[in-house]
C-alpha cells in the first residue's frame, strides 16, 4: 500500500501542497480568521508545514531532523483555536488537495487523519 507521501508525488507534491494551502488560505474570505494568525509572508511557515507533512505523510522526517520533536499543540497554544478556526483550516487543506488534483484514494486516506490533526490544535470553543 502506498503512503500519502508517495500518492502525492513525494517531495515535490508535498511541497506543492504546503504552498497551495497557504495560497488558498490567502484567497478564501472564509479563512480570514486563521489567515490573521500568520505573518504577511507565509513562506517560512509553508516550509515548516512542508517539512512536517513530509514525515507525517510517510516520507522523510524533515521537521524532526531540523527542529527536533514537534509539539504542534504547544506551538499553536498562543492562538485561540476553536471549531471555527479548525474548520477554516480543514476547508483550506481540502481545497488545496483538490486544486492539486489529488486522487480520490488520497483524499479518502487523509480525511480522518487530517481532521484529527486539526482537532488536536483546538484549544477553545
Amino acid at each position: 500500500m502506498s503512503t500519502p507521501y508517495e500518492l502525492l508525488g513525494g517531495e515535490v507534491g508535498v511541497r506543492s501542497l504546503a504552498n497551495e494551502f497557504y495560497q488558498v488560505m490567502a484567497q478564501r474570505a472564509d479563512a480570514s480568521t486563521i489567515r490573521a494568525m500568520h505573518a504577511k509572508d507565509t513562506s517560512a511557515v509553508a516550509e515548516k508545514l512542508f517539512m512536517f507533512l513530509s514525515g507525517w505523510m510517510g516520507g522523510p522526517d524533515l521537521y524532526f531532523e531540523k527542529h527536533g520533536t514537534v509539539c504542534l499543540s504547544g506551538q499553536h497554544a498562543k492562538f485561540a483555536i476553536g471549531s471555527n478556526e479548525r474548520d477554516q483550516w480543514l476547508r483550506c487543506m481540502d481545497q488545496a488537495l483538490v486544486n492539486l488534483n489529488a486522487s480520490d484514494e488520497l483524499i479518502e486516506m487523509l480525511k480522518d487523519p487530517v481532521f484529527n490533526l486539526a482537532e488536536m490544535m483546538r484549544n477553545a470553543e
